[in-house]
This record gives C-alpha cells, sequence and structure tokens, in this order.
C-alpha cells in the first residue's frame, strides 16, 4: 500500500474491470459489493465501471440496462453513486452505427454478441451483411442506451486517483489526453516508469491477477473468458480487492 495515494475522506470507491456482457458476474460482483457495504458502512461509496460493459459475452443489452438503471432503490447500495466510462468497445460500437466498414474489425472483437442482444439470433450468412446488421442494430437500440453510450465520459477522478478505460499518454497533461487514448492505448503507457500525475485505474489490458505498479493497478482480469470479474476498493489510503 502506497499512503501517498488517497481517495476524498469518507469515501469508498468500488472500481469495477471490463465486464463484456457477462450480467452474471456483474450480478454476482454487485452482491459483494452490498455485502462489503454492509459489513463496514461508509459515508460516500462512489462504483465506477471502467468500460468495456459490451461485447464478446451474451447478455451486452442486460449489462448497459443494469447499469443505466443505476443503484437499487434499497440495501446497502442504495446510497452510492454509479459512474460508468466508455471503453474501446462501446467507442466501436458508436463507430459502427455511423459506419458500417468498421464491422469486421468489431465482429472479430466480439461485437456480433453485442448485436445479437439487440436483435436476436443472426445467422452465418446475415453476420457479415454489414449494411443490414448496423440498420438492424440501430432500429433495436433503445434511445435511452444510446443516449448513455454516446454520453459517458471517458475518465474520472477522485482524490489521488484518476480512473479510464485504457490508460493514459504519459507526458501529456490530463486537459490535453487524446480520448482516443484513454480509450484504447497500451503502449507506451503500461510500461511507463515514470510518476504520472494521478495513479491510475485502468482495465483494457488482460491480466491473471490485478497489477499493481507505483503509478497504475490494471484490474482487467478476462471476465468474459476466466469468469473473474475484479473491483478493486478505495477507502481513505487503504486498497484491496474483490472478486468473483
Amino acid at each position: 500500500m502506497d499512503e501517498a495515494y488517497h481517495v476524498p475522506p469518507g469515501t469508498r470507491v468500488y472500481a469495477i474491470g471490463d465486464i463484456h456482457g457477462r450480467l452474471d458476474l456483474l450480478d454476482r460482483l454487485l452482491g459483494h459489493i452490498a455485502e462489503d457495504i454492509g459489513l463496514a458502512p461508509a459515508g460516500r461509496v462512489v462504483v465506477v465501471f471502467l468500460g468495456d460493459l459490451i461485447d464478446r459475452g451474451a447478455d451486452s443489452r442486460a449489462v448497459i440496462e443494469r447499469v443505466i438503471a443505476g443503484p437499487p432503490r434499497d440495501g446497502p447500495l442504495a446510497a452510492s453513486r454509479y459512474v460508468s466510462l466508455r471503453g474501446n468497445h462501446e467507442d466501436i460500437l458508436l463507430q459502427f452505427l455511423a459506419d458500417f466498414s468498421v464491422g469486421p474489425r468489431w465482429f472479430r472483437n466480439g461485437g456480433l454478441e453485442a448485436v445479437r442482444s439487440y436483435v436476436g439470433e443472426v445467422d452465418a450468412h446475415l453476420a457479415h451483411d454489414y449494411p443490414r446488421l448496423q440498420k438492424m442494430l440501430y432500429r433495436a437500440l433503445p434511445t435511452h442506451h444510446l443516449r448513455f453510450l454516446s454520453s459517458i465520459p471517458a475518465w474520472h477522478q477522485e482524490g489521488d486517483y484518476l480512473f479510464v478505460h485504457a490508460g493514459i499518454r504519459p507526458g501529456i497533461h490530463l486537459e490535453r489526453q487524446d480520448p482516443y487514448d484513454l480509450m484504447w492505448i497500451r503502449e507506451p503507457f503500461l510500461s511507463a516508469r515514470e510518476t504520472l500525475p494521478k495513479m491510475v485505474v485502468h482495465g483494457h489490458t488482460v491480466v491473471n491477477e490485478p497489477e499493481v505498479r507505483h503509478n497504475r493497478i490494471g484490474i482487467d482480469t478476462g471476465a468474459y473468458r476466466t469468469g473473474r470479474l475484479t473491483a478493486l476498493v478505495l477507502d481513505g489510503a487503504g486498497r484491496r480487492f474483490l472478486s468473483t
């Protein structure tokens, strides 16, 4: 634990890594978080979703709906605040709605599963008809889902911590960061040795176990294929992890 980094007094943050359509794991992890709050209540609770809610798993639509719905009306999570960040998979879905030519790249990375969650079964022939699938997805996507996907921010701060999906470009002030980097970057961020303006909490790059470095914490534990969805818990200067 590096006591140089704190979240605001009275605040507890639960940062959740890449979900990728695994509603089952999200519900299980939110249950663990509720239990954790019940055991040790906090004055202010913030749940940060680090992006990549969608693709690969079977329940992209349901995951988005769960996050949009916000905290439950009762129970330990009722008074919490949900903050969702845009990942590269949300970004490419929006690109596809504007330009079907990105379809092959998106579908190679699990996009077809997200489309199926909205439009239903897609046969082998239709799976390559990107213009038609674009129209089908646009018609099937609820207005409040499109509004949500179009408006979620690329970063969030709590005290000495910066939350993004992929990382930041070293040497560039936060206000001048390219949103593309915040959603897509790997290098030179992952190998950066210098101290960054904030401790960066990110997903995007799969690790077997949460990766804690002196300047960043990576928590994408590959939930869609490993069954392990991870949350980083920050309370004062403390850090710990919850997982499914």
